[in-house]
């Protein structure tokens, strides 16, 4: 299928009003697109569903799913460069003002005060404090917002999602929940902010390493605490060194973790209960930090912070690196695949007008100013795909 009839499927079914999601993972050449055939909303009970799954912050709301059964699914291979040229055909400028106003700092200064308060006082060691900014009279149509997401971060999970009873979101995140491919889960932490200009061999403060160490110590010990018990002899985890990342014009620190499971440890409802939220979009300790969020943030997350992906899908593996071998089929397997993403780097679009979501981690050594300035840098990164 050619790039222009893909996107023109996918602006036909939003126009329709017909539940869709439109989605890239990092790194791939490839889009997929999973259509539903009517308007029903699907709950998700206990994640052994099959489909694309979206998640809220707080999971105590319903989590949705667009299920395999009921929806049409195709993949579509692009490449860079004529993207770029379809990119650049449909562009259009819309003028978009710092809509930062003196009130919307000033409170976010007293947020991020008042969570320094909370931690010195005994409540958390960190929490993660976000705001919710206003763009309006945004005309440019949510495809072509995703089209510039997509040139934007090749190395993101970047993905357009509606569904008509609940509304459309998009984004481009640097954030892996987790992956399972058969028996083998991987994850990773994921902290600490800084602009990328030009390397990646950077400098991190003392504050933003152990704002890293803190999400990877509360990974692992999830991962461990979800099995409880059927832990057994195959089962084991692996543990990188931190590393410098760069998802678009920002850098990370990232840690990887991997874990080998054993058919009684892969039911993946106590392994998500466990690790969301992380503290990279939460806290720590995580029930405390989270309900301080939500008795105070002053707003409702929603999705923003949740996760979505693939759920429970059937993925052909190759085991034969060789892909000239004649043979090459006799090796390849179908596994259950589960890609989910935590829901950074992302927005709300309700008719013309954009809702912009971004936060920091809050611990006891932060600059209140400072992290306003950062979340004024991340929103603008943003505006500049609108």
């Amino acid at each position: 299928m050619a790039l222009d009839q893909f996107f023109e499927q996918i602006k036909k079914q939003y126009h329709d009003q017909l539940p869709f999601v439109v989605y890239k993972k990092p790194n791939a050449l490839e889009l997929k697109r999973m259509f539903q055939h009517n308007d029903a909303l699907h709950t998700v009970v206990d994640f052994t569903e099959s489909g694309f799954v979206f998640a809220p912050f707080d999971s105590r709301q319903d989590a949705f799913i667009l299920p395999i059964e009921h929806a049409d699914v195709i993949s579509v291979a692009f490449d860079e460069n004529d993207f770029y040229e379809l990119m650049i055909r449909d562009h259009k400028t819309s003028a978009i003002i710092n809509s930062n106003k003196d009130s919307e700092k000033l409170l976010h200064i007293k947020h991020v005060e008042d969570g320094i308060a909370a931690i010195k006082s005994g409540c958390f060691s960190k929490v993660v404090l976000s705001r919710r900014e206003l763009v309006e009279n945004v005309e440019t149509h949510p495809i072509e917002i995703f089209k510039r997401l997509l040139q934007r971060y090749p190395t993101a999970f970047v993905y357009c999602w509606y569904h008509p009873k609940v509304g459309l979101w998009l984004g481009a995140t640097p954030e892996t929940l987790l992956s399972v491919k058969g028996n083998q889960l991987k994850t990773m932490s994921l902290a600490g902010t800084q602009a990328f200009e030009g390397i990646t061999e950077v400098v991190w403060k003392e504050k933003e390493k152990e704002e890293q160490q803190i999400v990877t110590d509360f990974i692992v010990e999830s991962l461990r605490e979800s099995v409880g018990n059927r832990l057994s002899s195959s089962d084991f985890m692996k543990v990188s060194d931190q590393k410098t990342v760069r998802a678009g014009n920002l850098l990370h620190l990232q840690t990887e973790i991997s874990m080998q499971l054993s058919p009684e440890t892969r039911n993946l409802k106590p392994i998500l209960e466990a690790l969301h939220p992380t503290p990279a979009v939460c806290g720590f300790p995580k029930d405390k930090a989270k309900a301080y969020i939500i008795g105070n943030e002053g707003y409702p997350r929603e999705f923003y912070a949740g996760f979505m992906g693939e759920l429970h899908l059937k993925e052909t593996i190759s085991r034969n690196p060789n892909r000239r071998n004649v043979e090459n089929n006799a090796y390849r397997v179908q596994k259950s695949v589960s890609d989910l993403y935590v829901n950074l780097r992302c927005m709300q679009m309700k008719d013309q007008n954009v809702f912009i979501y971004i936060g920091g981690g809050i611990t006891k050594d932060s600059d209140p100013v400072a992290e306003w300035q950062e979340t004024v840098h991340k929103s603008q990164i943003i505006k500049s795909v609108l």
